[in-house]
């Protein structure tokens, strides 16, 4: 039967077994520290949602729905101010990370993109901020749209967990089934 314990069961393995999938490719790739966390996080409770989901133990099953709900609302929250943020915001940050970042990143970013410093007067190339600032946009918007579908998959995942959470098991057997208690009349 199709939305039935196992069909449920399966579901909720295979969507947990992607997020781990998703978060083991995250944490390679050098990004954002906030996303690299939510990887982090999210492998943690991908596996707490397998194994919650593998025993049918209604305990995991709420902490994984509980903490699964509030990683939704984080992960949703910044996906949406990635997609929010205009074009003056975006540069402000970029100069914000620019300021921090150490030379060897600067001297980097400089020779792959053919640009230089807007305080170096030695160079005779394009600013880097005018380079980048196409480069900058579309990273916002593909964490901000990678992000809302995560969050969505999330909140999925959510409903999913607590319909199979209140599904009874069809192969649990109550104890005294095995065990038949004798009637003693005393």
């Amino acid at each position: 039967m199709c939305g039935g314990f196992t069909c449920s069961k399966n579901a909720l393995i295979a969507l947990n077994i992607l997020y781990v999938a998703s978060s083991l490719v995250n944490t390679n790739l050098p990004i954002v520290g906030g996303i690299l966390a939510c990887g982090v996080l999210l492998i943690l409770i991908s596996i707490l949602g397998m194994a919650g989901a593998v025993k049918h133990h209604q305990v995991m099953l709420f902490f994984y729905m509980v903490i699964l709900f509030l990683l939704f609302l984080v992960q949703f929250s910044v996906a949406c101010a990635c997609l929010a943020v205009n074009s003056d915001q975006q540069e402000m940050l970029a100069k914000q990370g620019w300021n921090k970042v150490n030379k060897d990143v600067k001297m980097e970013v400089q020779e792959q993109f053919q640009c230089c410093d807007s305080k170096d007067i030695r160079c005779s190339c394009d600013p880097c901020m005018a380079k980048l600032k196409e480069r900058i946009d579309y990273a916002f918007k593909l964490c901000g749209g990678i992000g809302l579908f995560f969050s969505f998959t999330e909140l999925f995942a959510v409903w999913l967990a607590r319909r199979y959470r209140n599904q009874p098991d069809p192969n649990y057997k109550e104890p005294h089934a095995i065990f038949p208690r004798k009637n003693y009349l005393y």
